[in-house]
């Protein structure tokens, strides 16, 4: 298992400065991760980073709480992609799913899969704040609407993922699609332990530590 290729090297703190995203752009190289995720105004930056390397450029979409209308976030994909995104991660919409508004909720993510083309699409449902029941239809909407990935989290909620919340969302949508769990691996037992629920990637600050065995602290 090369593990490295399961990690999304992560920063979205807000102020995350140009010094820090090099940094996570030459641990990147040096690892050879499978993505730097950023936010968008670092996208067409860290695309630069890493042009000559297969590591991608993943970024994210109506982040952190989802509460953009399919209009903005479809708008936001399709900049993002331009400047250079590889792979998007959308928030959904979580009020509107706790709304039982599943129409809007489904909308919404496939305006932003339409927006995205052939661009990976990975949808956040942000668990922390969801039922069991809830998690279920978010992953069904999101298979639905087309998308590639599910993720747990947005790491800037109340909680990251769960080996409980990865096997559920991998039952949930079967072989079709992928899983990432994010804010929860701080350690290789950690990121290995997702990877057994069914995690296909992995979202994480802590990459380096998780190679090098260590335990990272830190809340994504």
């Amino acid at each position: 298992m090369k593990l490295n290729k399961y990690i999304d090297h992560t920063l979205l703190k807000p102020d995350a400065h140009q010094e820090q995203i090099e940094k996570l752009i030459e641990e990147a190289r040096e690892y050879d991760f499978a993505s730097v995720c950023v936010n968008p105004t670092w996208v067409s930056f860290a695309a630069e980073g890493l042009r000559d390397t297969d590591v991608k450029v993943c970024t994210v979409i109506g982040f952190p709480l989802g509460a953009n209308t399919p209009a903005v976030k479809a708008f936001e994909a399709k900049d993002a992609i331009k400047n250079g995104a590889d792979e998007v991660d959308m928030v959904i919409n979580i009020g509107a799913l706790k709304s039982q508004n599943l129409v809007l909720v489904e909308e919404d993510i496939a305006a932003v899969v339409e927006a995205s083309g052939d661009t990976l699409v990975k949808v956040i449902i942000e668990t922390c704040l969801l039922t069991d029941e809830e998690k279920v239809v978010a992953c069904q909407l999101a298979q639905i609407a087309g998308a590639d990935f599910v993720k747990t989290s947005t790491g800037f909620s109340t909680g990251g993922a769960t080996v409980h919340d990865v096997a559920l969302m991998r039952k949930t949508v079967g072989s079709d699609m992928g899983v990432k769990a994010s804010g929860g691996a701080r350690s290789y037992e950690d990121a290995v332990a997702f990877i057994e629920a069914g995690a296909t990637r992995i979202g994480a600050s802590s990459g380096v530590a998780i190679m090098k065995g260590e335990k990272a602290s830190g809340d994504y």
